[in-house]
């Protein structure tokens, strides 16, 4: 039976690093709204276009980088701004995030995947939550369906492989920072 000490060291520290800008970009208003039961298809569709905002720009440098990961990755599978154009058409004259975190280095853009990779398991509750109330936009917090668990128990086992001791910090610090410009995106009108 696997423990805690079966899990890359790396893990450990991100759960822990970015427990905080986890904690309060789960807090907000489109979170609020959805456990009070009073989502709306207004609330998810600002949501989605603030997600859309964010992720452009990310797997925009993600795509541009791909040649420095592995198959193993799947970089190509992991592009899911199309799947709120499913449900957005006009999502593409959406405005962009203009305060991204920086993914210059191979570190930084570990610690945002692992933030956005990530949300594809919270999506899964989201999409039932959203079935309840009704509101047919869920595309994209349907995240991968199936393959949503193997994809995110993937990535972690490629991420306990990468990541040294030295880029330790520097992952942690921009997956906190990740969440800390998602959040400040999401929460302006």
């Amino acid at each position: 039976m696997p423990t805690a000490l079966d899990k890359p060291a790396i893990l450990q520290q991100l759960r822990h690093g970015t427990a905080a800008a986890h904690a309060a970009l789960e807090q907000g208003a489109f979170n609020r709204a959805l456990s009070a039961g009073t989502v709306s298809a207004a609330d998810t569709e600002h949501m989605l276009s603030k997600l859309y905002g964010f992720l452009v720009p990310y797997e925009t440098e993600l795509r541009r980088r791909a040649d420095e990961f592995g198959p193993e990755w799947e970089i190509g599978q992991r592009q899911r701004a199309q799947l709120i154009r499913q449900d957005m058409p006009h999502a593409a004259q959406l405005p962009l995030c203009p305060a991204m975190p920086p993914l210059r280095t191979r570190a930084q853009l570990l610690g945002a995947m692992y933030v956005l990779e990530g949300s594809t398991l919270g999506g899964q509750l989201i999409t039932r939550q959203l079935a309840q109330a009704g509101i047919g936009l869920r595309t994209y917090f349907s995240g991968y369906g199936e393959l949503t668990g193997p994809r995110w128990k993937a990535f972690c086992q490629l991420l306990g492989a990468e990541a040294a001791d030295a880029d330790a910090a520097e992952i942690v610090a921009s997956a906190v920072l990740t969440f800390e410009r998602l959040h400040a995106w999401i929460e302006q009108p």
